[in-house]
């Protein structure tokens, strides 16, 4: 896993990766054309593409393709990996919410 997170989290290190994975992510499963992430952020179709295959190589973005157009969809998996490595040994072990928001928490 040290790997996977060395190669996401330096790929995530770019402001417009970063923003072009937080644009997939929003989207889930249901994903996002190329053209649909130029209109959302406004990248050059060149950039993006070096972005998208920047987020590929690190696996961090899943590619179909439907037809003639590329779907990006986030890799929910490696995500949710990267997460429990971050909160892996957080607090000790202990919640890190304070007292007060984890019993709003459990009341949701």
């Amino acid at each position: 896993m040290n790997v996977d997170a060395i190669q996401a989290f330096l790929a995530l290190g770019q402001e417009s990766r970063l923003n072009i994975f937080r644009l997939i992510v929003q989207r889930g499963d249901t994903g996002l054309s190329p053209s649909e992430i130029i209109e959302g952020l406004g990248i050059p179709n060149a950039t993006l593409s070096f972005h998208l295959k920047e987020l590929s190589k690190a696996n961090l973005i899943n590619v179909e393709r439907q037809g003639r157009t590329l779907i990006y969809r986030p890799n929910a998996k490696l995500v949710q990996d990267l997460s429990h490595f971050l909160l892996e040994n957080c607090c000790g072990g202990q919640s890190c919410l304070p007292i007060k928001l984890q019993k709003k928490v459990k009341l949701l």
